[in-house]
């Protein structure tokens, strides 16, 4: 089932309600049907045997959108079967998404409102130098970053700490949603503007801004562990505590906003 979204390059949520009639597991996709490898929003949803002998066979999915092409895709679909039949869409809405007030310096404005932009064209744009409109910021789309010695390197990104200019690899980043891409854009910036060669004050001062634009919190995870997943044999506790400090930042700052509506 693929639901079409006008869009209109608006920012908005969708509150999706499933029913489900059997187990399975459910694949939901935001994206842009006109450009190749643009995907705003990718999630598996399982219900299983013992959400039924619970009684819980119906879910509701908010799919936040803070950037958004022309016209929006949102396939629904079991994902070991042909047929759709093992569930059914109950409710399908558009809601407004309020826009939150940013606490950052105007480079930083500039920054998001240029990284967004790439980030959107990335899957489909060709290689070269990308400047931002007043030649604040520049990113070098590679095929792939490669080392000194001409090795191809596993990073998806880097940043030059002195000029503050960014290398993005595009073999890379082609495979990422939207939301990823940019959660990553914005921890290497981060590298250049605190400055700081580590990544945990890296990742959470990116992490603030990201969750600030409203971006969905799932894929900030993603954006971690799918970097890590590129070289597991390096994968350590390093690793495991970098990604523990993502989810335990997430949990805190909706914590904070649940407390502020109160």
């Amino acid at each position: 089932m693929v639901i079409p979204v006008p869009s209109n390059r608006k920012r908005f949520r969708i509150r999706i309600g499933i029913r489900a009639f059997s187990p399975f597991e459910m694949g939901i996709k935001a994206y842009d049907a006109t450009r190749h490898n643009t995907h705003y929003f990718r999630r598996r949803v399982a219900f299983r045997s013992d959400d039924f002998h619970k009684g819980t066979t119906y879910r509701e999915i908010i799919i936040p959108m803070p950037v958004s092409p022309d016209t929006l895709s949102v396939a629904l679909y079991d994902k070991y079967s042909a047929n759709d039949d093992a569930f059914r869409v109950e409710k399908f809405k558009v809601e407004e998404m309020p826009q939150t007030e940013l606490w950052a310096e105007q480079h930083m404005h500039d920054f998001i409102e240029f990284a967004q932009d790439f980030s959107q064209k990335a899957g489909y744009i060709n290689t070269g130098f990308y400047h931002s409109p007043d030649y604040q910021f520049l990113f070098h789309y590679l095929p792939q970053i490669k080392g000194q010695f001409g090795e191809v390197m596993v990073t998806p990104a880097r940043t030059h700490r002195v000029t503050g200019r960014h290398q993005v690899a595009q073999d890379l980043f082609r495979k990422f949603t939207v939301p990823v891409r940019m959660f990553i854009l914005l921890h290497e910036r981060q590298h250049f503007t605190i400055p700081t060669r580590q990544e945990r004050p890296a990742d959470l001062a990116a992490l603030q801004l990201y969750m600030d634009l409203g971006y969905p919190t799932i894929e900030a995870v993603y954006a971690a562990t799918k970097v890590f997943r590129l070289n597991p044999e390096t994968v350590g506790e390093s690793q495991v505590t970098r990604t523990k400090d993502i989810i335990d930042f997430i949990d805190q700052y909706k914590q904070k906003e649940q407390r502020k509506a109160v």
